[in-house]
């Protein structure tokens, strides 16, 4: 669905994650747009508005999509994180064990033993939206968000893992923490996560850690 949001905006609804990264890449590419700005299951077109008439902005997305969406480019390499689960690491697993009925061992098997696609990065920079989480650890977001969650801290709310890559105010339920550096200001690709990266977890412990 094709929408317009604002005097220099429109906003496509898309039917997947996957098609949403995918149709932000295509538009993007045609280096039309002031801003292409993917969501979960939406972009947002900025436009200049002061150069171009809303409604042939409209027409040029119109036959976009009536050409077709080019599939998402799934990465061909699987990036394991490793994650220590509980403790200071995941203060909030004793918790969420108690709310769905579930021990620990549970949830960490649950989390571990599937391969997941991150969907999109955002909120903050290199923040990863990662889907297909199990409906046992399904959860909503914290009332109360921290203030401040450390970079590297595994979270879940509602269907979703999210992965921060930098320390940040949040509301998610934290389970774990990596000890893999997400982001490397000094690398050629500063973050190790993209929409399309195959990302699989893997449990380790404190002692593997520091050893």
């Amino acid at each position: 669905m094709l929408t317009r949001s604002g005097d220099d905006l429109f906003s496509v609804t898309t039917e997947s994650p996957q098609d949403a990264q995918a149709l932000a890449n295509q538009l993007r590419d045609s280096g039309d747009w002031l801003e292409v700005i993917p969501g979960i299951d939406s972009v947002v077109l900025q436009f200049d508005a002061a150069t171009y008439d809303g409604d042939d902005v409209r027409q040029t997305i119109e036959s976009a999509l009536a050409a077709g969406i080019e599939p998402l480019q799934i990465s061909q390499s699987l990036v394991e994180i490793p994650v220590i689960y509980g403790g200071e690491y995941g203060p909030d697993l004793n918790a969420l064990c108690e709310k769905i009925g579930l021990s620990a061992d549970d949830v960490i098997a649950l989390h571990t033993g599937r391969e997941y696609t991150v969907d999109m990065i955002g909120f903050t920079p290199g923040f990863a939206f990662i889907g297909n989480l199990d409906e046992r650890l399904r959860v909503p977001r914290r009332k109360e968000p921290r203030q401040r969650v450390e970079a590297g801290s595994v979270g879940i709310a509602d269907e979703r893992t999210g992965l921060y890559a930098m320390a940040s105010p949040g509301g998610w339920t934290i389970i774990g923490r990596t000890p893999s550096r997400l982001f490397d200001p000094n690398a050629e690709q500063p973050f190790v996560l993209g929409a399309g990266t195959r990302v699989r977890f893997t449990a380790i412990s404190a002692d593997e850690l520091n050893g």
